[in-house]
């Protein structure tokens, strides 16, 4: 849908608003989910479809091997500096993971704790 710039001054370059209507089944369940965006773009349906679908990829593929494999969600490191340089630090290992050719995250954190031989093979270190 085209915005008419006279209805949202606050939102001058603006040119699309995009309505999403999402629905996907877990288990036995089916739950349905509508969200909208506002862009300054002027690109297709399908054009949008793909940038969404593939930030939303990337979004889940991180925070995914974040929460579950590294346990992010249950740490109770909450106050000061800590929980930035942990983000950091798992952050690190993920890309030090994937850059050593793993797609299986957990196996990788696996491999590494069997000693420090397979840590150093990711740094390129002997």
């Amino acid at each position: 849908m085209k915005l008419p710039p006279e209805q949202f001054p606050q939102w001058k370059q603006s040119q699309t608003i995009i309505k999403v209507e999402r629905e996907r089944k877990i288990k036995h369940k089916i739950e349905r989910e509508t969200c909208y965006y506002i862009s300054d773009l002027s690109e297709s349906a399908t054009q949008f479809a793909n940038r969404i679908r593939n930030y939303w990829g990337v979004e889940n593929r991180v925070h995914y091997v974040r929460d579950v494999t590294f346990g992010e969600d249950r740490s109770r490191t909450r106050t000061g500096v800590l929980p930035s340089l942990w983000a950091i630090t798992r952050d690190l290992a993920i890309n030090l993971y994937r850059e050593a050719g793993f797609t299986n995250m957990a196996q990788a954190q696996r491999l590494c704790s069997y000693g420090l031989k397979h840590i150093l093979a990711l740094f390129r270190m002997k």
